[in-house]
């Protein structure tokens, strides 16, 4: 054991000898040490937890005939988005090839260090942490086309959609990108993932052009589950890029800086909720004010002081409750306000890092500067602000491009009778019951649509096979002068009111005595089991009798419950249950 820690501790001094030296330049997103980078690690494997967040938000969000299908769009995004950014996205943002410009790095595409490469466990750190910032901005715009868009489409789109992502990103974060050299600051991403993503959510919301208010929600238990506040934290915290030297001083300010910046939004949503509802708190405006105020502190997150991220906070929520309504009025139909949410926070949490940030000594972080508000002068304010146009001009233009060309390719708004059905239904095979699927498919019959496939789809938590025993069951023993009547959609039978005794008692009769034996009390809710004098164990519902033989009668394809009153009580291969 003795060896192996020498070993690795002198393999970390010869890497720190030649890495380090004059010789070899280390751009500053690998400028990792040990520790940092298990920092950086850690945090991209709670980030990606985010997408589940998002997944249940977005769902609970919509119909139930569509909550699959959002969760869908949400895999996609990280496998074939993160498959993309890997081909080429990264190298977009942070290649260092010799035709890199201002606009768009070139080189590393399909990143693969070697194990001669000093710096492959900091590659490969940095673009599993870049990778998750990338599919939680593809992830945004899912919500805004929910519903509506075509799912073949929905997935060329997110193919795509790095390169929407990946130009901005390196103009902030890539050692080439111009607003990043002009001195942009944007610690975790509220420019590059947030103002971005809901750049391209409105851009996507608003080529449907029916917006009429929020909907009811889906799933509201779904909707409340906020797992986006644990990846949150991850989010703006590992973005200190390590934790050694002050790094990690800033990752504590970090994430306590996030929690009271959605202290602050929280409480201003419940505040205006409970004024705007007559005294109730409706659930999206308590969510999305929360999410506002997270979006808005994640560009400055350890560049405030308490007051200020709270305050940064507020009015993160307050933009995106007085504003949503004016987005639906002009006819954008976003489902789940992700247009407003991460647009207008992101704006925001841009802007006000030019207003009350701090200089993170020692940290380079803002190159000695700071915000207006804290006597920095105009200079940063005005670069931000530039950031912000930039960005969000770039997220709408290329988005209305993209969605043009994909368009041409393969339609993006779904069929309208498929959107009465659901993309469950029709994408993927899901057909729900009890939400009015089946009135849809009635409804369409005489329109001549061709509903053959879809008639067939089983309803989820059906069994085919129990549906087929009852309907033997029904074929055996039911006969013309029974009284019972039965429901051929349900294939359950309803009987005639009948007087039952108050208590129930089974008794089970003996193979060598006309009499029954002593009953017995008993009180149950459910079943009953116990073995018989033949040892073998029975399972008794009120009202039905089961054979005591179970074996026997499972050879013979007689072991089927029936109604009580169609065999002979005093068949000893029986029990009874009054």
């Amino acid at each position: 054991m003795g060896r192996i820690v020498n070993s690795t501790a002198s393999a970390s001094k010869a890497f720190n000898s030649f890495a380090r030296n004059s010789t070899y330049v280390i751009p500053g997103i690998y400028d990792l040490e040990i520790e940092d980078t298990n920092w950086v690690l850690t945090s991209s494997f709670i980030i990606f937890t985010m997408q589940t967040g998002f997944g249940m938000l977005e769902s609970g969000c919509v119909s139930v005939k569509n909550e699959v299908n959002i969760m869908m769009k949400n895999i996609v995004d990280v496998v074939l988005g993160g498959f993309t950014y890997w081909l080429f996205g990264y190298g977009m943002s942070f290649g260092r090839g010799s035709f890199s410009n201002p606009f768009i790095a070139i080189g590393d595409f399909l990143i693969d260090p070697g194990v001669d490469d000093p710096l492959m466990g900091q590659i490969f750190a940095a673009f599993l942490f870049q990778l998750s910032f990338s599919t939680t901005a593809t992830t945004i715009v899912s919500g805004a086309m929910a519903e509506r868009c075509n799912f073949k489409a929905y997935c060329l789109f997110s193919l795509l959609n790095t390169v929407i992502y990946c130009v901005p990103a390196g103009w902030v974060w890539g050692e080439h990108g111009f607003l990043r050299n002009l001195g942009v600051v944007d610690i975790a991403g509220s420019g590059p993932v947030h103002l971005i993503g809901g750049s391209s959510a409105f851009a996507s919301a608003a080529i449907y052009s029916n917006g009429l208010g929020a909907l009811p929600l889906g799933n509201p238990v779904n909707a409340c589950m906020v797992v986006l506040w644990w990846g949150w934290l991850a989010f703006n915290s590992g973005s200190t890029y390590g934790i050694s030297g002050s790094k990690w001083i800033y990752s504590a300010r970090a994430a306590v800086m996030t929690m009271l910046a959605s202290f602050g939004g929280g409480f201003w949503s419940v505040m205006y909720s409970l004024f705007r509802n007559d005294g109730k708190v409706d659930i999206l405006d308590l969510i999305n004010g929360i999410l506002a105020s997270l979006v808005s502190v994640t560009a400055g997150c350890f560049l405030y002081r308490a007051w200020e991220a709270i305050l940064v906070g507020i009015i993160g929520s307050i933009l995106v409750s007085f504003l949503t309504p004016i987005f639906d009025k002009m006819g954008v139909d976003d489902p789940v306000g992700a247009s407003a949410v991460h647009g207008l926070g992101g704006m925001w949490g841009v802007i006000a890092v030019g207003l009350f940030s701090d200089n993170p000594i020692p940290l380079e972080t803002t190159n000695g500067r700071k915000g207006l508000l804290k006597g920095g002068g105009f200079y940063m304010f005005g670069i931000q602000c530039l950031s912000a146009v930039c960005l969000c001009s770039w997220g709408v233009l290329s988005t209305f491009v993209l969605l043009w060309v994909i368009n041409k390719i393969v339609p993006i708004r779904m069929d309208p009778n498929e959107e009465l059905l659901g993309a469950d239904l029709v994408e993927h095979k899901i057909n729900h019951h009890s939400i009015g699927i089946s009135r849809a498919l009635s409804a369409l019959i005489p329109l001549e649509v061709n509903l053959k496939e879809l008639l067939e789809v089983p309803k989820i938590g059906r069994n085919p096979g129990h549906d087929n025993c009852v309907e033997q069951i029904r074929q055996h023993y039911m006969d013309d002068n029974d009284n019972d009547e039965w429901s051929p959609s349900e294939r359950t039978p309803t009987r005639k009111p009948q007087k039952r005794k108050s208590k129930t008692a089974f008794s089970i009769k003996s193979e060598s005595s006309g009499r029954r034996r002593q009953s017995r009390g008993l009180t149950f809710n459910n079943n009953i089991s116990f073995e018989t004098n033949h040892r073998k164990s029975l399972t008794f519902k009120r009202g039905h009798i089961i054979p005591a033989d179970r074996d026997s009668a499972l050879h013979r394809n007689e072991f089927i419950p029936t109604l009580s009153r169609h065999v002979d009580r005093n068949n000893p291969q029986y029990a009874w249950i009054d």
